[in-house]
């Protein structure tokens, strides 16, 4: 991949974070030196859950001070048939949670990992269709996560998000850990939609996000956005999803469509910061890559861009002032091998941090859920 081709996933709004190498090595069989992720924090017991049935957000791990991680054991039985067993209790925590780390299972591979998925989201997992990064597809609707160059930093977002239908779950499996970085730090949408200043998201609300894409050589081409390799299919699709397209030649696709920035968590009630305006903006390219590209092609045939709803532009410091408040919201942790990060994907965003060494994070996506 050129560097004009991995200019989608940007460094801009990097976050500097001296915890990047730090490994966690408490086990869920003894006591250990469980400090918080800032480094401080004294020593303390684990407690360590095998029966999920009558335990609540209270019993779960501060990360950054926020609930999230449950340590578990399940006492020799299979990992799905676990999952099984306590799919109702986790499906809770979640509801009340929104985001869950649970920690001590062991898979055998990604088969077990979707099938484990679909038991405790109650559904089975979706296809990934209409993508905006590349990825592997696995067995069962089990992918691997974003697969950019080690060096970038993949910002937070909530999954599928520019688009007007997404899925209501998210899980995510660490199966290879990196020698150095690699997190997968979440945020809270809650949150990042009260700390964005009223008058913006009030625009935004009532603007919406207008995502104009070019499919060609440059990114990723349509064949892969939308898993086919005939035209036919793909107009079928947009047409079916409202989006706007242009064939401007042979190969060279174009779309437009405008979509939600805050909606209404359709479960809570609560408003929820829900779109990629930042990530899809020509500003979260590097300046070396963004200038590259503008010298060689027009603003309206960059692969990616944003604009307020209308067509307006979006204010650069207004887009700086979004990416604050996704990081002002970050929480991180280090990753163990087996871990598994369930997410309301509409109440937490993810993203994900440069990294060394070899990494392999799988995905499933379960609950379509449509605007």
């Amino acid at each position: 991949m050129s560097r004009v081709s991995r200019y989608v996933m940007s460094n801009v709004g990097k976050k500097k974070n001296n915890e990047i190498g730090k490994v966690e090595t408490m086990s869920i069989d003894e006591i250990t030196m469980n400090k918080t992720l800032s480094g401080e924090g004294a020593p303390e017991q684990a407690p360590v859950y095998t029966d999920l049935a009558n335990v609540t957000v209270k019993e779960l791990r501060p990360v950054n001070g926020v609930p999230l991680r449950l340590n578990v054991d399940t006492q020799n039985q299979k990992v799905k048939d676990w999952a099984t067993d306590n799919a109702e209790h986790i499906e809770r925590l979640l509801q009340q949670n929104g985001a869950l780390l649970i920690r001590g299972l062991k898979f055998l591979g990604s088969k077990q990992f979707g099938q484990v998925l679909a038991s405790v989201f109650s559904s089975p997992l979706i296809n990934y269709s209409f993508r905006s990064t590349p990825r592997t597809e696995l067995r069962g609707n089990v992918y691997t996560a974003t697969e950019y160059h080690s060096d970038q930093t993949i910002p937070q977002h909530n999954e599928n998000s520019y688009t007007n239908n997404w899925a209501m779950r998210v899980g995510f499996l660490s199966t290879i850990v990196a020698q150095e970085g690699g997190a997968t730090p979440i945020s809270d949408s809650r949150k990042v939609y009260e700390s964005i200043p009223v008058h913006i998201r009030d625009k935004f609300a009532k603007l919406g996000v207008m995502y104009v894409r070019n499919y060609s050589e440059i990114d990723v081409p349509w064949q892969e956005v939308f898993q086919t390799e005939n035209k036919h299919e793909v107009e079928a699709y947009c047409l079916e999803n409202q989006l706007d397209f242009e064939w401007l030649d042979d190969n060279h696709l174009r779309t437009k469509q405008v979509n939600q920035a805050v909606i209404d968590h359709p479960i809570t009630g609560e408003k929820v910061w829900f779109n990629q305006a930042h990530l899809f903006h020509v500003s979260n390219l590097e300046q070396s890559v963004r200038d590259s590209l503008l010298n060689v092609m027009s603003e309206d045939q960059l692969p990616r861009n944003t604009y307020y709803g209308d067509g307006s532009p979006i204010e650069l410091e207004t887009l700086q002032i979004i990416r604050d408040a996704l990081a002002e919201h970050t929480i991180r942790f280090d990753w163990q091998c087996n871990d598994l990060m369930l997410l309301d994907n509409m109440l937490f965003a993810h993203g994900r941090e440069p990294f060394k060494g070899e990494r392999q994070v799988l995905v499933g996506m379960a609950k379509p859920y449509k605007s």
